[in-house]
């Protein structure tokens, strides 16, 4: 992806989540010199992955398959290991219509996710197979909103704003927005987007970005290049 797109594309997600009434924390707005002159206070925002992201799962085509997030709080592995301390994170999504994120499963993670706004939110699900693999023959059950639902195999689930649905480890997933652009929560158990996602087909969880021009803000993928240690 090019620089100058993810640009636009982050402040029209700003536009777009403060059009809920919903308010980004600062640093949501700071440019990657105000991050760097703030480096030796911005620890666990750039060593738990709070910030920007966006990704095309490598494939070149946002506007089809990809992506925006906003990790607000995550908490330690550390901590989720022992059972004890901050084991929980947050996160808003923007799904566009028709924008696919592509079928995968977590390791470790239990999410919620929440239709917070705009349109319908579509989530196709499958089951695992003993070993946790994609299953195409499998379906399994969820919680939606707190009432068990059972789904079978590929089935669609049609969220309308203020509904969820609740996906533990091994619950295979794909979503994308019918009928306007959706406005996601995600409340989960610590959040790691590099070791913890399966994808069913070969997809890249992070995007490649062309430096044609400066960053507006700096996307949690370039913390190391740009910020490193203090």
């Amino acid at each position: 992806m090019k620089r100058s797109e993810i640009n636009t594309i982050l402040a029209e997600a700003a536009d777009f989540i403060g059009g809920f009434g919903v308010r980004l924390p600062p640093f949501a707005r700071w440019s990657p010199a105000g991050m760097q002159a703030r480096r030796a206070e911005i620890g666990g925002i750039v060593e738990r992955r709070l910030g920007w992201d966006v990704t095309d799962y490598g494939a070149g085509r946002f506007a089809e398959m990809g992506l925006v997030l906003f990790t607000l709080r995550n908490g330690r592995l550390a901590d989720l290991r022992r059972g004890r301390g901050m084991c929980y994170a947050e996160k808003l999504l923007i799904s566009r219509a028709g924008q696919l994120s592509p079928m995968h499963r977590h390791r470790l993670k239990a999410e919620d996710i929440i239709n917070r706004g705009g349109a319908t939110l579509a989530v196709e699900l499958f089951g695992s197979d003993a070993a946790g693999n994609f299953d195409l023959g499998a379906g399994g059950t969820v919680q939606c909103d707190g009432i068990a639902r059972a789904f079978a195999p590929g089935e669609v689930l049609h969220l309308a704003p203020g509904e969820s649905v609740t996906l533990m480890p091994g619950d295979w997933h794909a979503f994308w927005g019918e009928g306007g652009d959706v406005l996601i929560g995600e409340v989960s158990t610590v959040n790691d987007d590099v070791t913890d996602n399966v994808f069913r087909d070969p997809v890249a969880r992070f995007a490649a970005v062309a430096e044609d021009t400066a960053p507006d803000h700096l996307l949690v993928s370039d913390y190391d290049a740009w910020l490193g240690t203090p």
